[in-house]
């Protein structure tokens, strides 16, 4: 990779960690001012709607990209603008019919949710559906072009304006549905918000809107998979939040706020947590994705190559950071954050998933980059079968423990598949040996933080976690320096010289 394309993915992961951080103290205050119960109801609503959001447009964006990549490749300046243009046309043709059958049709999906105040508040999002979707197509845009600054910073506002007008909001709900429903007011507005600046920007900044002659039909051709597998992804979701609670209560023995809570414990406070490598390494795929477009489509295959073992060793470095002081202080961030300590079990219990999932996330985007987007939709499906066959088969038997089980294991298959094919496409990537490496560096700094757990047990509990957590995360880091898994010179050799 080029020093611009890390410089490029420091700045994004810059601004994608602020962003994150805020997402996650307001999960924070949303769990403590609303309870599991409050989040379980957000967390159902958001599902369902991200079905229909990730349909409109989640194959679009990344399909945007990669397209304006290969017209940069062929040096075609009009193409851009005719692909930017063909995204908008092609999610307005599904965004606006299918926010007018949903609004009418609300019966139909009543099904979904456990109440009636959880259909209204899922309604109150259908307006968002038609903005965002065009902001979806507007970061196609700008990742394409290498625009990552603009991008950041209204990702970075977006979030802003719904963690600040929602904490406001929240604040003073009564019960914990209309606490759900003032929190989707915020989201709603700052779904407006990102479409009028990322629309704004476009075009004051040589954006156009031109015939999209010639770029429709590709572009749907080339997004329909990425559109499935991420709708499958969002549906799947859906289906757990719907049916999971019931398998609780007919299976287990609980009641419906029983199982609300458990849910909610699990999607709403284990898993932000368990996914945040998943920020720092989608800002790298956001940087590097047109980069490896472009060196596809123009055949630079050793780039090409190069950068592949690249993305895949950096990913796979983040999650042996992150996997062992997860695992050493799972309980104590549930309890000291959430003020739950089964949140915390869970994080625990299943921070080795981490490794396979990063593998998966990033492996996936660099394959959708050099146009193999059939097939990973089709490993997808392999992994999303076996998730939930896990859950109706095993909740009876581990209860909530069904859904991670599954989704670790859907994890696996995906990763194993994925690596397949990319050794098919780019055999001179070179990343097992380092892969192998960071599984053994969590496993040997996962029990260094264990020991030194134990001897810091009597130390306030915010002390333990600062204590261990950053003296486990050394640990791994002085072990991947032995290993020569991490070359510091190489941060020397990226520095700019001056010019004189």
């Amino acid at each position: 990779m080029t020093k611009s394309v890390y410089r490029s993915a420091a700045q994004v992961t810059t601004f994608s960690t602020i962003e994150k951080t805020l997402s996650f103290a307001y999960r924070i205050i949303l769990s403590r001012l609303l309870g599991a119960e409050g989040v379980g109801i957000y967390q159902i609503c958001l599902s369902v709607f991200s079905v229909f959001l990730t349909a409109a447009s989640s194959g679009i964006p990344v399909t945007v990209s990669r397209m304006i990549a290969k017209q940069t490749a062929t040096g075609t300046e009009k193409g851009k603008h005719a692909v930017t243009t063909a995204g908008v046309v092609a999610t307005l043709m599904f965004t606006i019919p299918a926010a007018i059958i949903i609004f009418f049709g609300r019966e139909l999906i009543a099904f979904l949710f456990p109440d009636r105040d959880s259909l209204n508040i899922f309604l109150l999002l259908l307006p968002g559906l038609v903005l965002t979707s065009i902001y979806a197509v507007m970061r196609g845009a700008f990742w394409g072009n290498k625009q990552f600054l603009p991008y950041s910073v209204i990702e970075l506002a977006e979030d802003s304006v719904m963690v600040i007008l929602g904490t406001v909001l929240v604040f003073s709900a009564t019960t914990p549905a209309d606490g759900a429903f003032r929190a989707t007011v915020a989201v709603l507005i700052s779904y407006i918000f990102s479409f009028a600046v990322s629309v704004g920007w476009y075009l004051t900044h040589g954006g156009k809107f031109v015939s999209p002659k010639g770029q429709l039909k590709p572009l749907l051709a080339s997004a329909l998979p990425i559109t499935a597998m991420r709708t499958s992804t969002s549906l799947l979701g859906s289906v757990v939040a719907t049916f999971l609670p019931a398998l609780l209560i007919g299976a287990c023995g609980y009641d419906s706020t029983e199982a609300l809570a458990l849910y909610g414990a699990v999607t709403g406070m284990a898993m932000p947590v368990l996914c945040i490598p998943n920020s720092l390494i989608g800002s790298l795929a956001v940087v590097a994705a047109p980069e490896m477009s472009e060196n596809y489509y123009a055949e630079r295959r050793e780039r090409l190559e190069r950068d592949v073992e690249k993305s895949i060793k950096i990913s796979m470095a983040i999650a042996a950071l992150i996997v062992p002081p997860l695992f050493v202080l799972g309980e104590n961030i549930g309890d000291m954050l959430f003020g739950n300590p089964f949140s915390g079990e869970v994080i625990s219990s299943f921070s080795f998933m981490l490794l396979p999932m990063c593998f998966s996330m990033m492996s996936t985007t660099v394959l959708n980059s050099m146009n193999c987007e059939v097939k990973t939709l089709i490993y997808f499906f392999a992994g999303a079968l076996f998730m939930l066959a896990c859950i109706f088969v095993l909740t009876p038997y581990i209860g909530i423990y069904s859904y991670m089980t599954g989704l670790a294991g859907s994890y696996v298959i995906t990763s194993v598949l994925n690596a397949r094919l990319l050794k098919k496409k780019c055999g001179g990537a070179r990343y097992f040996k380092f892969t192998a490496m960071c599984a053994a560096v969590c496993v040997a700094a996962s029990a260094f933080g264990m020991l030194l757990k134990g001897l810091t047990q009597s130390l306030h509990p915010a002390a333990v976690i600062c204590i261990c957590g950053a003296a486990t995360v050394a640990f791994a880091i002085a072990a991947m320096t032995a290993l020569g898994m991490i070359k510091w010179q190489l941060l020397v050799r990226f520095k700019p010289r001056r010019r004189r």
